[in-house]
């Protein structure tokens, strides 16, 4: 039997997201498709998985926080020609600007924490489009619905 630890612990009910529920989603580029597995409190930012296409492209864009990721499949080769794996985590600290794209024959599936937004870059560092907590929610109910799905609660509480 667990140790009780007493009335100074207040324990609470972990959140689990049945991933399998969860549908891809269209995200920001041609070929990427996100699962989206929690909203943080706040708008403080998101939690997905991301699946890219071989020879798809993440656009030019800035991290207004920090973005966190762990390459779970496929490879991807980031501005900088560093090439990132299966295994391999990535720290993105807030204000990097950058663009990637899959190489290689197999998809890229990473887990993805994005803190705040992204900013997707345009011309002369021109705004083309944000994803953020908010935007990303609303575009995962709005695809559940058009499916006819069930919108999980998929928001941190």
């Amino acid at each position: 039997m667990p140790h009780d630890p007493g009335p100074w612990l207040r324990l609470g009910p972990a959140r689990i997201a049945a991933v399998a529920a969860v549908p891809w989603i269209p995200s920001a580029a041609p070929g990427a498709w996100a699962k989206p597995l929690r909203f943080l409190a706040g708008d403080r930012g998101y939690v997905e998985l991301l699946r890219m296409e071989p020879g798809a492209a993440m656009p030019l864009h800035r991290h207004n926080d920090e973005a966190h990721s762990y390459q779970l499949g496929g490879v991807r080769q980031l501005c900088g020609g560093e090439i990132v794996g299966p295994g391999d985590y990535v720290y993105e600290p807030p204000g990097h600007i950058d663009w990637w794209k899959i190489v290689g024959d197999e998809p890229m599936t990473a887990l993805i924490v994005t803190m705040g937004a992204v900013e997707f870059l345009g011309p002369g560092g021109s705004l083309r489009g944000r994803a953020d907590a908010a935007s990303r929610r609303e575009a995962y109910r709005r695809y559940c619905v058009e499916h006819g799905l069930t919108v999980l609660d998929l928001d941190e509480t």
